[in-house]
Parts: C-alpha cells; structure tokens; sequence
C-alpha cells in the first residue's frame, strides 16, 4: 500500500504519522524532542519515531518534514530557527531521505504547512486570505493568498514570530517573546521570583507554558493575570496582520490556543480598541484550528503529495 509519511519536528515535541494515499490517518507516534543533544541524537530519533509506524509491506510514495524556519525547501535545509539552539544549515531533507531508502522528502515550515492543512482540510477551508497562526513554544504562521501558499520571494515568509512590538520601557521583543508558551513560562517564573504573590505555581518543580495555562484553567489568579496580558500581546500582533494582508480568517492553532478565550477573549478585546477600521474585523475572523495538534502531520503529507503530483522530485 503506498503511503505518505509526515514528520512534525519542533522545538518540544517531535510526531510522526502514517497516512493513505487519500490523506486518511493510518497510524501516529510522537515523543519529546531534545533538541539540545545535537543533530546526530534527534535526527535518528526523529527516524526511529517514523519508522515505528512501518510494516514489512508497507511502501512509502513520500515523506513529508514540518520543521521550524528559517529554511530553504528547495534545498531541504533547515537554515536557522529560534527553537533549535545550534542549529544551522541541517540538510534535514537529504538526511531523512537516507534513512528510509532514499524515499522523496520534502521540506516546508511548519506554519506554511499548517496555514496550508487549515486551507483545504480545516476550519479555514477556501478562506483567502488566510493566515494560519501555531502558538506553541514560539509563534509561526503561514498564509495563503489567491489559493497558494504564499512564501515569499526567497521562500522564507511568514515568520510572524519575530514581529518586534514596543513595551512600556522603550524597549522591543520579538512577538513570540511575549505571547507564545515560552513567554507563559518566562513571565510566571519572572514574577514569582520579584514577588511574593500567592499561586499554585509556586509548589511546582518546573515552571512552563504548559503548567501555566493549567493553573490558569484552575482559576489561579496570578496565572490568570499573566494569561491575559500574552493575550493582550497577541491581540496587538493580530492588529499588524489584519492591517497587513485583510484575511478573511485567521486559524489559530498549538498548544496555547487550547487555553481558548482565556487568552483570546483579551485579543478581541485589544483588537476591536485599536484596529484602524471595523471593516478588518470581519465575523468569524478568528478561527479555532480544526485539525488541532495533527495540522502539521496533515500538511506535511498533503505538501509531499502535492509536490509529488505536480512532478517535483526533491531527490
């Protein structure tokens, strides 16, 4: 049976999955990805990961890779990305081509593919523009504009991430600085450290995103509190894309989304005060990503299958 492999490689987590020729899921893993023990160590998991999902008459047509940008898909090669420390200039393509027979491999961003899964598949099907928001361990994004994947004239868009916002102080962050799980984590322990304001978070071993947001969901004041401002954050980043590219949706999807209006009832909120003009912000805008934490793996096998149909051969 020929199948398409999907392979979702972030800065947290690393999944896999299997899928049939028409985009139905067969099989999935996924594990932690430990990036800070190099390339040799995380690729050959990243390996093993999709090669537990094989079977002795299993055939792959093709291999699809959702990694964090900067990168170059022409080439398969992971340029530089925020979330990878050390990483640079990694032929991911080439080297997981290899690791499964030379079976043709793809590359793309993880948002391009999400915002391209999102398209055709998800909760943002035939909306254009659109643009496609993973808020996870930073902030990527993919947009599509007259029903392409749009990326740019060197194939490096979007990196909505690394929009620089002004703070109070004069000072500027980087977008995925202040409103992404990592920014949860950093705010909660920053403040834990210069105040003595009571939270739950207080008896945990490691403070993240993740613990955050479940204090938050527990109706933990302090978690709460910092919830709200990265949504305040994240509703001002939204305002500079709508008065960028006017979309019709913006799907918003990983794992921070799941804290739902918990932190997008603050967007709105900083949305409807400072957009230029209520015509932006049209009804239905924002958009819950509807293949949750597959959209990656989705895209990834229908950028592989695509490629494939359209007679690009990347090896």
């Amino acid at each position: 049976m020929n199948t398409y492999l999907a392979l979702d490689f972030g800065g947290t987590r690393s999944r896999a999955a299997l899928f049939d020729r028409d985009l139905r899921l067969i099989r999935r893993a996924e594990t932690l990805s430990e990036v800070r023990e190099g390339t040799g160590p995380v690729l050959r998991r990243l390996a093993d990961l999709g090669r537990s999902l094989l079977e002795a008459d299993t055939a792959i047509a093709g291999i699809g890779i959702a990694a964090p940008g900067p990168l170059d898909a022409d080439a398969g090669v992971i340029i530089k990305a925020h979330t990878l420390p050390g990483w640079s200039h990694v032929p991911l393509a080439a080297m997981i081509s290899e690791a499964f027979d030379g079976a043709p491999t793809v590359i793309q961003n993880d948002g391009n593919l999400g915002a391209l899964a999102e398209y055709h598949l998800g909760a943002g099907r035939g909306a254009d523009p659109l643009i496609y928001l993973t808020l996870s361990t930073g902030i990527g994004g993919g947009a599509i504009i007259d029903g392409k994947l749009f990326s740019g004239a060197d194939g490096l868009a979007i990196e909505p991430g690394h929009m620089r916002l002004s703070l109070p102080d004069g000072s500027h962050r980087r977008w995925e600085e202040l409103a992404s799980g990592t920014a949860l984590g950093d705010c909660a322990t920053l403040v834990l450290q210069q105040s003595d304001r009571p939270s739950s978070l207080r008896n945990l071993q490691r403070v993240d995103g993740q613990a955050v947001g479940d204090a938050a969901r527990r109706g933990d004041e302090l978690a709460l509190r910092i919830v709200r401002r990265a949504g305040e954050w994240l509703g001002l980043g939204l305002v500079n894309l709508l008065h960028l590219f006017n979309p019709e949706a913006i799907v918003v999807g990983g794992s921070v989304s799941t804290l739902g209006e918990l932190i997008l009832g603050p967007a709105r909120a900083v949305i409807r005060e400072q957009v230029l003009y209520e015509g932006f912000y049209r009804e239905n805008l924002i958009r819950r990503a509807a293949l949750n934490d597959d959209v990656c793996l989705v895209g990834a096998a229908l950028y592989s299958k695509l490629q494939l149909e359209d007679g690009h051969n990347p090896n």
